[in-house]
């Protein structure tokens, strides 16, 4: 049981980020910040869990079974991800590359002290053993002082960015993708490539904040488990359960931002009629279809937008949205399985599009790609994709970030290679200044 209080702050920005600067006593954080894109999925503004009372952490084996048995079990609030190596318990796959960061494949935790934020008001819900503890928690984050320490700060030394696949190549690894296009074997498959710096220190918080600012998506994300941390600028949903309703918002189709108001209207307007970029999103969408239908109503499964070009502050994406209405005794964890990975970091078929990743990236994909998301204690989730992210190990001191693209019959190796440094940007930034 929880106790419930609700709390109105004199500024909801100033005490969203006390919030956050609160959170560094705890072991177990998850952030999750909408930064006010308020669109017709939305429920929250901001939700903060910390302090785990119960969790799970576990490898693939057997993983979705664990979240499923988990979850029925606490049937409360549980914060944690998916990586995306979990493909390994839903098909006979492997995962042998490099892998930095050593996140465990699954993680989640049920939280003691929860914070859900909507418009200027705050809902705090703490669980009966720590109740007595709301009021001197509350004083704590408003006396809390923003600011971190120059001993702390990033620029004691410089960040030396490494690419764990250079250029040449790069584009030589894209042709024998474009191989396995033209024989058939794929029709369209998402390249991912690492960008990483050894030997490395970083204040999470500042870095989260300085990728936050410039980027403000809809589904930032603070996470940190012990010594690991993810520092999340994504926008993009994976899945959402609301009701017996399921929502799912892939992206495909990226195109740069201009400070020319006529030059950038231009460069949405392209995106929306480039053929190639359609191509891509509606091969997803017809993935994410298939996907939804195991476990939808007959009939259910519906395309609510289809190539919509939305712009944020970095780049313009094209987003579809797909939704279905879930059949009765289908359990949460059941609809993440048979869904997971998200087609828009797979490819199309799924199964062959992961096997031909797993042959041509040279990292381990990890969190990268996978999902952070929180279950609610009537079985409802939202969950979103990771991408646009920083990945930090404090005790390995290594750093890292992965950029990928969608490899179709009409792609440009140079092409895919400028898309990728185009969404690097953001992160390489905040790392490098």
């Amino acid at each position: 049981m929880r106790t419930r209080k609700t709390h109105q702050p004199e500024s909801i920005e100033n005490f969203k980020q006390q919030l956050l600067f609160w959170t560094q006593q705890f072991d177990d954080v998850v952030w999750l910040n909408s930064n006010n894109h308020n669109e017709k999925y939305s429920t929250y503004d901001a939700v903060l869990a910390v302090d785990a009372f119960t969790s799970i952490k576990t490898d693939y084996t057997n993983a979705f079974k664990k979240l499923n048995d988990y979850q029925s079990m606490t049937k409360d609030w549980l914060f944690g991800y998916l990586t995306y190596d979990l493909k390994n318990d839903i098909e006979a796959l492997t995962s042998n590359n490099f892998d930095g960061l050593q996140f465990p494949d699954l993680y989640f935790f049920q939280p003691k002290k929860l914070f859900l934020i909507k418009g200027d008001k705050v809902e705090v819900q703490y669980l009966r053993m720590v109740d007595d503890e709301i009021e001197a928690d509350l004083q704590d984050i408003k006396a809390f002082i923003c600011s971190n320490s120059d001993e702390n700060s990033n620029n004691e030394s410089q960040i030396k960015i490494k690419l764990r696949i250079h250029k040449d190549e790069y584009f030589s690894k894209v042709e024998r993708m474009l191989a396995h296009i033209h024989r058939g074997d794929i029709y369209e498959a998402n390249f991912c490539q690492e960008f990483y710096a050894e030997d490395t220190q970083i204040q999470p918080i500042e870095t989260f904040n300085k990728l936050n600012e410039i980027s403000k998506p809809p589904f930032a994300t603070f996470l940190k488990m012990d010594d690991k941390y993810l520092l999340s600028a994504s926008p993009e949903r994976y899945l959402k359960k609301q009701g017996s309703t399921v929502i799912s918002q892939p992206i495909k189709g990226t195109a740069k931002r201009s400070e020319n108001k006529k030059e950038d209207k231009q460069l949405a307007e392209g995106l929306a009629k480039d053929d190639k970029e359609r191509s891509e999103n509606i091969m997803i969408v017809d993935l994410v279809r298939n996907d939804l239908s195991y476990t939808a109503k007959k009939g259910s499964v519906k395309v609510d937008e289809l190539c919509k070009v939305y712009s944020f502050l970095q780049v313009h994406q094209m987003i579809s949205t797909v939704v279905s209405e879930v059949k009765e005794n289908v359990t949460p964890a059941e609809l993440l399985r048979t869904t997971f990975p998200m087609g828009s970091m797979t490819g199309a078929p799924k199964i062959s599009a992961m096997q031909i990743i797993e042959d041509l990236e040279e990292t381990k994909r990890g969190l990268y790609s996978g999902s952070v998301g929180h279950f609610t204690p009537d079985g409802d989730f939202d969950f979103n994709v990771i991408i646009r992210s920083i990945l930090y190990n404090q005790t390995q001191k290594y750093v890292s970030y992965s950029v990928g693209s969608a490899i179709t019959a009409k792609s440009n190796p140079l092409k895919e290679y400028e898309e990728c440094l185009i969404k690097a940007k953001a992160m390489r930034e905040v790392l490098e200044n």
